[in-house]
């Protein structure tokens, strides 16, 4: 039995950014072997940063380093006709391929899926674009940002009379490489049954589109829209962030109304009013709640919570959660070592499993060139000196 549970397969990764690289993090951390095939001049990734003492350095970007960890990387330039043969080559022997171009772009270079199905017809082919394959929009410029206002996400994010807000992060770039991974794993248990492969289509906008199920259900249903209402819960009352002594905290009232009012110590809590239509009462309830945790930290009030069943949380700072004891406890930070970044703390996968998810460490820019091209596709030294001169590799 392999020690990885994708022990074996072989994917090349042509996608820039975020959304594919993510795609591909999470399969070779469960041990896929994957090249990332970048322009000779590296993914746009290693110029975004972040840097250590914020110097560009292509070998040290934060982010590249995390979306990349465990890939091989080569260099080949896909507008040259000598790319697209080599490209063709290392195709025969792929099992999965994950792009993010624009959809006009690898069909108009002679390497479309239904090219690259011809070469190799058990190929899963997954492409991320912003707006999918087909439709309208398919040849419009996206990004993160736009992801989050064409999905309707950002409609429903932020204060009520305020203008809509975007969530922190690339939230859009990693929802669609998460589902690219479902999808690539699906489409790979597929193929095993079929030996078939086929062609994903993630549109990004529809990964966002497809996580806003609620505002978008009461709208087919009742025809209601939702309005931003901040940090409080669209349905539960109260499911509200409020100040503390040291921060902020979660609050929120589970089903047993009776459990929350003895807990908070508030009599008045004990309104009928109240209990029978607390949303209606937000307000006053939300001012109680303010004036009782004003005083209390953030560990006081979620652990005694927690001890009474009551959903509480404390909002924690990005620079606390790597000492947190519940992230210690199950090793969700590891540390990878780079040559030249030094050793760097990062998330690993969000999952667990029986064989286990393992970072090793990113690759430098072309540095497995000669393996990929001279020890794979049989070239010599010689002609990837050539290939390099050309500015091919």
């Amino acid at each position: 039995m392999p020690d990885d549970a994708l022990s074996g397969l072989l994917v090349l990764d042509l996608s820039h950014g975020i959304s594919g690289a993510y795609c591909t993090r999470l399969l070779a951390g469960l041990g896929a072997e994957v090249i990332k095939v970048e322009a000779p001049g590296g993914d746009e990734a290693r110029r975004m940063g972040p840097f250590p003492t914020d110097i560009p350095d292509l070998e040290q970007s934060g982010l590249f380093l995390y979306l990349n960890t465990g890939k091989k990387s080569v260099t080949l330039d896909l507008s040259s006709a000598t790319g697209i043969s080599i490209l063709k080559a290392l195709v025969k022997a792929t099992d999965i391929l994950v792009e993010g171009y624009a959809p006009s772009v690898l069909p108009g270079l002679g390497v479309g899926y239904d090219s690259l199905e011809f070469i190799n017809p058990a190929l899963i082919m997954t492409s991320i674009s912003y707006f999918g394959q087909t439709g309208p929009y398919r040849d419009y410029q996206g990004s993160d940002l736009v992801a989050l206002a064409l999905g309707g996400l950002m409609d429903v994010t932020g204060e009520p009379d305020r203008e809509p807000l975007k969530p922190g992060g690339f939230q859009a770039e990693y929802q669609a490489g998460i589902n690219a991974a479902v999808a690539t794993m699906t489409a790979l248990y597929y193929r095993d049954e079929t030996g078939l492969g086929q062609h994903i289509d993630v549109s990004v906008v529809e990964c966002i589109a497809s996580i806003t199920e609620g505002a978008t259900l009461s709208y087919a249903y009742n025809k209601v829209l939702r309005r931003r209402e901040g940090s409080r819960h669209h349905t539960a009352c109260p499911s509200v962030i409020l100040p503390c002594r040291d921060g902020y905290v979660h609050i929120h009232a589970p089903a047993d109304w009776d459990a929350f009012a003895r807990f908070v110590g508030a009599p008045r809590l004990m309104n009928s009013e109240f209990k029978a239509s607390p949303r209606r009462h937000a307000d006053e309830i939300e001012a109680i709640l303010m004036d009782w945790v004003k005083d209390k930290t953030r560990d006081e009030v979620f652990h005694a919570a927690q001890e009474w069943r009551l959903p509480f949380a404390k909002v924690m700072g990005i620079d606390e959660l790597f000492d947190d004891p519940q992230y210690l406890a199950r090793a969700f930070f590891v540390d990878v070592e780079d040559p030249q970044a030094g050793v760097l703390r990062q998330p690993s996968a969000p999952f667990r499993m029986s064989t286990p998810w393992q970072a090793g460490r990113a690759p430098l820019l072309g540095e497995h060139n000669e393996e990929v091209y001279c020890q794979g596709l049989g070239y010599s030294r010689e002609d990837l000196v050539r290939l390099r001169e050309r500015g091919v590799v």
